[in-house]
């Protein structure tokens, strides 16, 4: 007799485990005031997380790196979200980095083309996944800036950047210019390849 041994599956919820977008928080935080100190400095940072709850947790994460502050000798004035105003033509982004691997912790500088601040972070996220296996966790994000045409320096993105750029349409549908003609048969079979 033969011994078969099932294997269970996962739950769907985490076979399609959708993931949340990164977006760009401004955190304004102090200590408590008390009578000897009832002037506390005040610290600002900009950080990218996908929601309020986790870039609280990483503020306190980083303002107890740097000071002597943690959550509970501390409060957050405000949490406020960061758009950009032009979000609809194509920048160069230079993302300074630093993360933890399986052998170390590592500096990175990564150049990205996308439309806003936010979609490059999560190229770059993806890129770090893919390349390195650095989970979002153990990627920290130092700088994160615009920067000219003239400073790309990677030859992927470099290939763009080109008033001559073209690109060529091998499969098009002809679509009728109107609804009333629109047919469900022709008399002749549409070519959709580039003449």
């Amino acid at each position: 007799r033969l011994r078969v041994r099932l294997r269970r599956q996962p739950a769907w919820s985490t076979l399609f485990r959708p993931t949340m977008p990164t977006r760009y928080f401004q955190v304004v935080g102090r200590k408590l005031p008390t009578e000897a100190d009832p002037e506390p400095q005040i610290f600002r940072m900009r950080l990218f997380a996908p929601n309020e709850v986790t870039v609280k947790s990483r503020f306190w994460y980083f303002l107890h790196k740097l000071h002597k502050l943690k959550k509970t000798t501390g409060e957050i004035l405000a949490v406020n979200e960061i758009f950009e105003k032009k979000t609809l033509h194509i920048k160069n982004y230079g993302i300074w980095l630093r993360y933890n691997s399986r052998s170390g912790t590592h500096n990175m500088y990564k150049q990205y083309r996308a439309t806003t601040l936010c979609d490059a972070v999560d190229k770059m996220y993806q890129e770090m996944a893919g390349r390195h296996r650095a989970r979002n966790r153990s990627i920290q994000v130092i700088k994160a800036i615009e920067i000219k045409s003239s400073d790309v320096t990677r030859p992927s993105l470099a290939q763009f950047i080109d008033s001559k750029v073209a690109f060529p349409l091998p499969h098009r549908v002809p679509r009728p210019s109107s609804k009333k003609f629109r047919t469900t048969f022709k008399a002749q079979r549409p070519s959709t390849y580039l003449r």
